[in-house]
């Protein structure tokens, strides 16, 4: 018998399975966290890539820092306060300097759910804000990308004298990457910004861990650079969420500085398709909502063989994390009815999720655990479970003895590949 462990919100749920199946556990790479995270983050700092220096904005009036928002697990509490002291040793009042949070096409936080982010301190001292991509009055537009994505950002951010951005650097299922820019480029842009930029994603390059050639990321590298993005502060995390390796500096130089070192963590690769995989998106908050955790989807699917089943291991606590999407999908009677829906109306963000999920769930079978209401699921196209025995003892009778199952419990975060 093998035992996993595979993350589900907060906890973590038990897998035990046959030791006739061929049983394989597809995780990143173990990295030991740095031991002293502050000092990496003021080492980052004092030693930023690319010739970009925060001593040459000493002069700066007003500072915008883009951060995330609570669906992704960013360590604020590292990486913020070295920063901020470093800004504030320039002699640059706190009063002059604003937290963004990039929300992109998410609802806007509200400002009670802040502290979910950042701590105590820092929400004394500074002035947060977040960033709502429906209010044009707060948007200023800078053009168009050669690929002609209209650059709208907040016009906070955009008409600070320097702009940085913080998050993590990670795998994206079409974007590549995350990390650099794409925390102001798209979590501070506007509505329509957003939506030409991922429409991109339907072209074949738009991949995950692609980068130098991949058009949806160069465009949202192009409009960083209409925007004016001066620095970024990047980490790299383990799948336990502690800084690996800090990154600091001109954006474009950090990408290509922390693409490898990702590459080198959470690249996997694989002999063969799988019959069965399990997947987690990684817990909270990679699994807060559907919107989120379709990206382990997509991570299983590209190693599971058609006509082959994917359990989806996610909680879901907030529900899809998109009307649009939910109110798009409600009523279709197939995932294939879906694709060809989506075909005939062209790309939009919310209805774009239920493509994706369609997309890798019409040639397999999509088993989901999840503390969604089972109504709401099956409205989702998809077959609900209220755990994991229940969903295994489903998928586990039409398996041959010799079947081949693998396990993703950082999904999100993991880069399977196949030999």
């Amino acid at each position: 018998m093998s035992e996993f462990s595979i993350p589900y919100g907060r906890t973590k749920l038990t897998i035990l399975l046959n030791g006739a199946f061929q049983t394989e556990l597809l995780a990143p790479a173990r990295a030991e966290p740095v031991a002293d995270p502050p000092g990496a983050v003021r080492e980052a700092l004092d030693s930023p890539l690319g010739g970009a220096r925060l001593a040459d904005f000493a002069h700066a009036r007003s500072v915008a820092i883009a951060i995330n928002d609570k669906t992704r697990p960013v360590p604020h509490a590292v990486l913020l306060p070295p920063l901020l002291h470093a800004l504030e040793g320039l002699g640059i009042a706190p009063g002059a300097i604003t937290l963004v949070v990039a929300t992109g096409l998410h609802a806007p936080m509200p400002e009670a759910e802040f502290v979910q982010i950042l701590p105590a301190d820092i929400l004394a001292r500074y002035r947060v804000i977040s960033h709502d991509a429906a209010a044009a009055a707060d948007l200023i537009s800078l053009g168009k990308t050669r690929l002609g994505t209209p650059v709208q950002v907040n016009r906070l951010f955009g008409q600070a004298d320097l702009r940085v951005v913080v998050g993590n650097l990670e795998p994206h299922q079409f974007m590549g990457f995350s990390g650099g820019v794409k925390t102001a480029a798209i979590g501070l842009g506007g509505r329509d910004t957003i939506n030409q930029n991922h429409a991109l994603m339907l072209d074949p390059r738009s991949d995950l861990a692609r980068y130098d050639d991949n058009p949806a990321r160069q465009d949202v590298e192009e409009a960083g650079r209409m925007i004016g993005i001066h620095f970024a502060l990047n980490a790299v995390i383990n799948e336990n969420k502690q800084v690996v390796r800090v990154l600091a500096g001109e954006p474009q130089a950090v990408m290509r500085a922390g693409v490898p070192l990702v590459l080198q963590l959470y690249q996997v690769r694989v002999a063969a398709p799988f019959d069965l995989l399990i997947a987690s998106p990684g817990g909270h908050p990679k699994d807060i909502n559907l919107y989120q955790a379709q990206k382990a989807l997509g991570h299983a699917a590209r190693v599971t063989r058609q006509g082959g089943t994917v359990i989806l291991v996610a909680a879901c606590l907030e529900g899809t994390g998109s009307p649009s999407y939910e109110n798009w999908v409600t009523g279709m009677p197939s995932h294939q009815a879906v694709l060809e829906r989506f075909q005939r109306e062209g790309f939009r963000i919310g209805p774009h999720k239920a493509f994706q999920i369609a997309r890798d769930a019409a040639p397999r079978r999509l088993l989901l655990v999840t503390e969604m209401p089972p109504d709401l699921v099956r409205k989702l196209l998809l077959t609900p479970f209220p755990n994991l025995e229940a969903a295994l003892a489903t998928a586990l009778p039409s398996l041959a003895p010799a079947a081949r199952i693998g396990i993703m419990p950082w999904a999100n975060a993991t880069i399977p590949t196949l030999a």
